[in-house]
């Protein structure tokens, strides 16, 4: 399939840009920032700052460069100049009429730059790969086949070849942009740990136990861990908080943005190899809660989930705040439902009693079944 895809966080992008000069769209490479805002905004004139002469230009003379690029302008990458935003501030300053849309891979250095400079002048959103309503074409294809071909759009569009696409994606990401981020000397060592954080995916992140089978320092591992974070291939979930007699995990779960290149760094390569795979569980937990993480940042919100986890091993995956309220997530692999499911669930609802306002169930089967949980399976999710 060929052809743009609409995204959802365009409606927020659009409704923004009403009342800020500058928007400004984070996310992974490839993940669709220039094609969106190229799209969202077709008056603006558009510059790549990944041109090495592109930027030589602008590095020199950045007054210069923003004088001929005329009023309504698309930069991408602008983190790899971040003196331009000083400049980009006095425009928007001095001219109520100009108008950027920037967009960054590197989230460190793109918002710090911007917190410095475009305080109270720039909206800020996160592109994440496809979510599942925006590629319905896609949902209807089996379980196993979605986890390996991820969401990236030159997978989905059929540009590029998923297995080609993770393994060169990950290529390049280590030998370019983990040199823009930190100067880390070591890439064997560094694979190794990218590596290891796929296979914790949906697991408490243990700087300590990296550490063991790594032979870096724990505090390497979490710089490492940090760096993965900035360039937008994982994330981490806090654990929940709150004051009640029980006795709360502290330490955060990491997740991979993308099941896609989540698989790919776990060696799996077909479906027949997926089903089998001890990780199964942790990759369809994985794909569930990036979605609802996409859910938040395609409405232009912040990621608000934590998970609930008790040193006695009791837990509940997905725990969102909601004002005073709570909603409750649990996530099974499982097309068949069981009754065990619920137990957590209620365990949670008679701790916080009116505090939860909802408790869902997503699993992989096909029916919305009767109980006193909400049910949401699969493909009623795919079609949310």
């Amino acid at each position: 399939m060929t052809g743009y895809i609409s995204r959802k966080i365009a409606a927020p992008i659009m409704e923004s840009s009403k009342f800020f000069p500058v928007i400004v769209v984070t996310g992974p490479r490839q993940s669709g920032k220039s094609t969106l805002c190229r799209n969202l905004f077709p008056d603006y004139s558009s510059y790549n700052l990944e041109d090495p002469s592109l930027r030589d230009i602008v590095t020199s003379d950045p007054k210069g460069f923003l004088r001929e690029c005329g009023e309504k302008t698309v930069i991408d990458e602008v983190q790899r100049v971040p003196e331009l935003l000083s400049y980009i501030q006095v425009e928007v300053d001095s001219n109520p009429d100009r108008r950027f849309a920037l967009t960054g891979s590197n989230n460190f250095q793109l918002l710090e730059s911007v917190t410095q400079s475009l305080a109270g002048r720039a909206a800020l959103f996160c592109l994440l790969p496809f979510s599942f309503s925006e590629v319905p074409f896609e949902m209807e294809k089996p379980t196993d086949e979605i986890l390996i071909r991820g969401f990236y759009p030159s997978v989905l569009t059929g540009a590029r070849p998923g297995r080609m696409f993770y393994e060169n994606y990950v290529a390049t990401y280590i030998e370019r942009d983990v040199r823009q981020v930190k100067n880390i000397t070591d890439l064997g060592a560094f694979r190794h740990f990218i590596r290891l954080i796929a296979g914790r995916a949906g697991t408490e992140f243990n700087a300590s136990a990296i550490s063991n089978e790594t032979g870096i320092s724990s505090p390497t591992a979490k710089s490492w861990l940090r760096v993965l974070e900035a360039s937008y291939i994982c994330f981490t979930l806090t654990p929940f908080y709150a004051n009640i007699q029980k006795r709360l995990s502290k330490m955060p779960k990491v997740y991979m943005y993308d099941t896609g290149l989540l698989c790919s760094l776990l060696g799996i390569e077909n479906e027949t190899q997926l089903a089998t795979h001890p990780l199964r569980g942790q990759i369809f937990e994985n794909m569930i809660v990036s979605e609802l993480v996409k859910e938040r940042f395609n409405r232009g919100l912040r990621n608000n989930l934590c998970f609930y986890r008790e040193n006695s091993g009791r837990e509940v995956d997905i725990v969102q705040e909601n004002g005073n309220k709570l909603d409750l997530f649990e996530i099974k692999s499982s097309s068949t439902f069981n009754k065990s499911f619920l137990g957590n669930l209620n365990y949670l609802k008679e701790i916080f009693g009116e505090k939860v306002s909802s408790a869902q169930i997503i699993y992989n089967g096909d029916s919305v079944l009767p109980t006193a949980i909400n049910f949401r399976a699969l493909p009623k999710l795919r079609h949310a």
